[in-house]
């Protein structure tokens, strides 16, 4: 296609025919069918069913209070949820708005979506590429394709190279073709690869769904039991039927979803407090079970601020020190003038450059290629030639090398395997030298040079392989990229805690392992691999890579997806980052997606389920301790929550044993008032535990929420102190104001004694909440006062309490009066009676660290 472009009539055909140039997208979701989504999931479904029979059951009181339960957390998880959009429709933000082609042989703008192939694109520094298009003809060029292959440096560009949409112009002015738009670009189908992957269920959401399966068998297990004991009783069996049923309905755990709801939208502010936004509530516990950790290099672990260290050359070593990128910096070594022009030469072979910009330098493209030009600077003081190479050879992942000719000179830097064979006279020495650098954490580059004055042919045509021989090795430059600072105490903090670590980069292999020692990431023994070299079969796979300390460099989007599937198939729960388009797949399939928040894309960010704020590697174990102490605050409060279970299903008990001789305790009503009336703020207040002091001085616990040692806390211990204390005092009550086995009692004092029962399991509840601080530490012994929200939640408590004793609508609603003085006494027995109980089993069974 010549270079004056389309005319305007065949930019219209085209359109018409391939379409506008978007990336294909999902059809979006309308709001109302998420909320219904939020309002019909099991849970949910459970209690809207617990509300109809309510209705059936002749209590109205009941079921508007269930149904208020389920829309209120609906609402909430909604909101919640709705911060999280898809990562797909992400990507089309990518593309510009407005993009210059050349229409009727005049440069017109024109926007993105009305671009067609055989456009003719003028591009310049900063672009972002609207569509893939091949250069028509490039000036010194770069492009960054980092967020599609995962490479940090900028890819040089000539004349006939392809550029990908998404990717954008780092350096330079260019005229591309478009060869590929919408659908049918590169960049479409990653975006297709990232929403294939869709998100395996959490370990709390099929905890949950264990929970709730449980709850509901016993429920309509002992609704059933109860029909039939109400027959046998002499009750009539629509009476029975009514009464099951408000047995069934008390046995739910209305109070349970949004406590869960609410603690994880806690930990979720905690996080965000230390620099972890969480975009999927589920994820703050998930960080909780997470056993693999699988991080990226730069600027996760280190600081992306490349400095040029040591220079060696057939004259000698030399050892530079400067800060940052700029010219002053001190020189020790023989060499430097030999040094001076390996580096001259490096800088020439470069794209980046170390600018000024409001007083301090920094880097303008690849960190590297700034310390290379500031390490020239440091030992020539030269700026150097702005005449631009007459040529550049690319660097890619096969050469791993790139050249420029400038004048009659070829300038060639990469890495030593790639540059050094392709040297004259290179002996032994300097092979051994490359790994004395190398062992030293340092990233090494190789810098030859080729005259090619006499060359026979065009050096413009020539192939860069058959220009890349017989050159002359003038040095060796290591550069170092500084870690970040206490990365190394961070991870082994991660090691103590039972993480695996593991490095997954784009780099270079010796790069990333440099960095993996340095920082004391390498495992023992030290594995490197690249992703070329992974098998494809899974098992193979998982078992290679399930070890700590594993460095897999040169991914591709397919490949990190792989790695997170084949640790996953070996019962691992992966956290993974990322920071590019190439990522979302990965990030999506990993039980935790983390991308980074300062140098990531959007597309990254909206894939996952964390955001560090500070992209610092540290940040995710600290959200990992969060994600610990919510998984344990959870079971914290489901122990509370349990514990009031007992207490309220003891009375039916005991009526069903007595073949309905002996009267109710507690009614239904009483019952939901218990739930949602006075345990829910304690609960939501052990929901906001701080997190313990050994929460990382042990491995990820694998146990269900209700294990043997919380089943056996609630209903060996806990509950039946509670139940006891809980029907002595309502006893007490009916045989003090002359109550006989047999007969039924007076109105009032059955309103009295069921009182007094409500009173105890009030105050039972209230000790039992600083009971479930800890499965192993006494309430004095942690501080009464240490966790104030749980002060407020049982002063509320205590005058949910009063107001339903006291306030006479109130009181007669749930049918029941003030207890008597001995009554109150009676029920006050529950505080000393759980701590004691809490004390003995905490001293009986054993101690194990726990947060």
């Amino acid at each position: 296609m010549a270079a004056a472009g389309l005319t305007t009539e065949q930019a219209a055909e085209l359109l018409k025919r391939t379409g506008p140039n978007v990336l294909p997208g999902e059809k979006p979701v309308p709001q109302w069918r998420k909320l219904w989504a939020e309002l019909t999931h099991f849970f949910a479904l459970m209690l809207w069913v617990a509300a109809a029979l309510a209705f059936v059951a002749d209590m109205p009181q009941l079921g508007v209070a269930i149904i208020v339960v389920v829309i209120v957390n609906g609402v909430f998880a909604h909101i919640q949820q709705e911060r999280a959009q898809h990562a797909a429709a992400r990507l089309r933000g990518l593309l510009p708005a407005d993009v210059r082609v050349r229409r009727d042989g005049q440069v017109r703008t024109v926007h993105v979506t009305d671009l067609v192939t055989d456009d003719v694109v003028l591009l310049t520094a900063g672009d972002r590429i609207p569509a893939d298009v091949i250069l028509l003809g490039a000036a010194a060029c770069a492009v960054d394709e980092s967020m599609l292959t995962g490479e940090s440096a900028p890819v040089p560009k000539t004349g006939g190279d392809p550029a990908w949409g998404g990717t954008f112009l780092v350096n330079g002015d260019a005229e591309a073709t478009v060869t590929a738009t919408g659908a049918a670009t590169r960049l479409a189908g990653i975006a297709a690869l990232t929403s294939a992957a869709l998100p395996p269920p959490t370990p709390l959401s099929l905890e949950l769904r264990r929970i709730v399966r449980l709850v509901v068998l016993v429920a309509l297990g002992i609704a059933c039991l109860f029909f039939l004991v109400s027959l046998v009783a002499g009750i009539a069996w629509r009476d029975s039927f009514l009464f099951a049923i408000g047995v069934a309905v008390a046995l739910v755990p209305e109070g349970l979803l949004p406590t869960v709801t609410l603690s994880l939208a806690m930990g979720a502010q905690r996080m965000a407090a230390r620099n972890a936004l969480v975009r999927n509530l589920e994820a703050v516990e998930t960080l909780g079970s997470t056993t693999f950790i699988c991080t990226d290099k730069t600027g996760t672990l280190t600081q992306n601020r490349m400095n040029a260290v040591q220079v060696h050359t057939p004259a000698g070593t030399i050892h530079v020190a400067g800060e940052g990128y700029g010219p002053a910096g001190s020189v020790q070594g023989g060499g430097q003038e030999a040094a001076a022009e390996a580096a001259l030469a490096a800088r020439a072979a470069s794209q980046g450059r170390a600018v000024l910009r409001n007083g301090e330098w920094q880097a303008s493209g690849d960190p590297m290629e700034a310390a290379i030009d500031a390490l020239a600077r440091r030992l020539s003081g030269s700026h150097g030639s702005e005449t631009p190479p007459a040529r550049r050879m690319a660097f890619d992942p096969v050469r791993r090398r790139e050249s420029a000719i400038v004048g009659q000179d070829l300038f060639c830097k990469g890495a030593p395997e790639a540059v050094l064979p392709l040297c004259a006279d290179v002996g032994t020495l300097v092979g051994e030298q490359v790994l004395l650098m190398a062992s030293g954490g340092l990233r090494v580059i190789a810098v030859a040079r080729r005259n090619l004055a006499g060359l026979a042919g065009d050096s413009m045509a020539t192939p860069a392989e058959d220009l890349e021989s017989g050159m002359e090795l003038l040095g060796l430059i290591g550069l170092h990229d500084p870690p970040r600072p206490g990365v190394g105490d961070v991870i082994r903090t991660a090691r103590q805690a039972g993480l695996k670590v593991a490095m997954i980069t784009g780099d270079h292999p010796a790069t990333a392992a440099a960095i993996a020692r340095e920082i004391g990431l390498a495992g023992t023994p030290e594995m490197v691999v690249e992703g070329s070299g992974l098998p494809e079969d899974w098992q193979l796979l998982g078992a290679l890579l399930d070890r700590d300390g594993i460095v897999v460099s040169r991914v591709s989007p397919e490949q990190k997806l792989l790695v997170a599937k084949a640790l996953q198939s070996r019962g691992h729960v992966v956290a993974m980052t990322g920071d590019g388009v190439n990522d979302g797949p990965a990030l999506r399939e990993a039980d935790i997606g983390v991308a980074m928040g300062l140098s990531g894309t959007d597309v990254a960010r909206e894939a996952a389920d964390l955001v560090l704020l500070d992209d610092h590697f540290a940040t995710i174990v600290a959200a990992i301790e969060q994600g610990r102490a919510t998984y344990a605050n959870i079971h914290r409060f489901l122990t509370y929550h349990l514990t009031d279970n007992v207490a309220e299903l003891t009375p039916f008990v005991v009526w069903a044993l007595s073949g309905g001789q002996f009267p109710l305790a507690l009614g239904v009503l009483q019952i939901l008032a218990l739930d949602i009336g006075t345990d829910l703020l304690p609960a939501l207040a052990l929901g906001a535990e701080a997190p313990g002091k050994r929460v990382l001085s042990r491995p990820p616990e694998r146990r269900h929420l209700m294990d043997r040692r919380l089943m056996v806390r609630v209903f060996c211990v806990l509950g039946p102190v509670e139940a006891a204390v809980e029907m002595a005092a309502f006893s007490a009550v009916l045989f003090a104001g002359g109550w006989t086995r047999g007969g039924p009692p007076e109105a009032g004092l059955l309103l009295a004694a069921s009182g007094t029962a409500f009173t105890a399991v009030v105050l039972g509840q209230l000790a039992n909440s600083f009971a479930c601080r800890s499965a192993t530490v006494l309430p004095w012994q942690l501080g009464w006062g240490t966790n104030r929200l749980l002060l407020w939640a049982v002063a509320a408590e205590l005058a949910v309490l009063a107001a339903c004793l006291f306030i006479p609508p109130a009181a007669g609603l749930l049918g029941q009066a003030p207890p008597p003085p001995a009554g109150l006494l009676a029920a006050s027995l529950a505080i000393p009676a759980v701590l004691a109980a809490d004390w003995v089993y905490k001293a009986a069974w054993p101690r194990r660290p726990r947060p």
